[in-house]
């Protein structure tokens, strides 16, 4: 049970759910938008959240759009996990978000949920990051359409009032070859040891990374060291785990020491499988 009292609205259209959320906060209602609302809730029963207002967005079409128009996929925010495994328009998405969480738990996160949420790994950003995904993001000033990592740095910046619509995809990244590689403690479905994603791309592997530091990344440096055809493969691995670009998480998951030994076996899969 949620231990505040709260105001609840469903906006009918982006403009709407914008300027409902311009309104409530000059009145200091501290409002939140909401998807699936798994992370609200659970953080508002540990008392870690607190909100005046609720304003839940999965009554707009677009935030629920899932479907290829102009030579593009387009996926609402409001879509979960479920639904994108289920239509695998895209399919090293829709395979990364099969392993996040287990089913009951897929039919309530959304895609804005998992790519926006607190908890470090966001595993849907990664095939996003390596596809060249673009965001449409609303606020009460408008709409504005940027590439994803652009605005992704560790996560998702955005500014107060502001949500994610749905994200982009350019058709022809749908088909290309991929690779999806999680290790996980104990479990198939569990939080990551490590996760990471990979596309073939004009000849060149684009990859990213989840579970290795804090928060997911997208390195051009490592993608340089895996492309190398200069270098034979256990240097690339060697470049690649010495130029990580953030610190190698330390958990009850495992240790810095011994992700680093699982990256290496992962890179070793990711070329062997991907390379020429």
């Amino acid at each position: 049970m949620i231990p505040f009292d709260f105001e609840y609205y469903k906006p009918e259209n982006v403009e709407e759910a914008a300027q409902l959320y311009f309104d409530l906060n000059n009145k200091g209602r501290k409002p939140l938008y909401y998807g699936g609302g798994t992370e609200i809730i659970s953080m508002a029963r540990a008392y870690n959240v607190y909100t005046e207002a609720v304003i839940d967005i999965k009554g707009i079409p677009e935030c629920n759009a899932q479907e290829l128009r102009d030579n593009k996929l387009i996926i609402g925010s409001a879509v979960t996990l479920t639904q994108i495994a289920e239509e695998n328009l895209f399919p090293l998405l829709g395979l990364t978000v099969q392993r996040i969480a287990d089913h009951t738990i897929q039919d309530k996160i959304t895609l804005g949920g998992n790519l926006c949420g607190t908890i470090i790994y966001r595993e849907a950003v990664l095939p996003l990051l390596i596809s060249n995904s673009e965001v449409v993001i609303a606020s009460s000033k408008g709409r504005k359409q940027v590439l994803l990592k652009d605005i992704f740095n560790e996560r998702i910046k955005l500014s107060d009032g502001e949500f994610i619509v749905n994200v982009t995809v350019d058709s022809p990244f749908l088909s290309l070859p991929y690779l999806h590689v999680k290790r996980t403690k104990s479990d198939k479905i569990d939080y990551p040891l490590i996760t990471l994603a990979a596309l073939r791309c004009n000849d060149r592997i684009n990859i990213a990374f989840s579970g290795v530091c804090s928060y997911p990344f997208r390195s051009s440096l490592i993608e340089d060291y895996l492309n190398d055809s200069s270098l034979q493969n256990n240097i690339k691995i060697n470049n690649i785990i010495n130029n990580i670009p953030g610190l190698i998480l330390s958990d009850l998951a495992g240790s810095a020491d011994y992700r680093k030994f699982v990256l290496q076996k992962m890179l070793a899969e990711v070329l062997e499988k991907l390379e020429g």
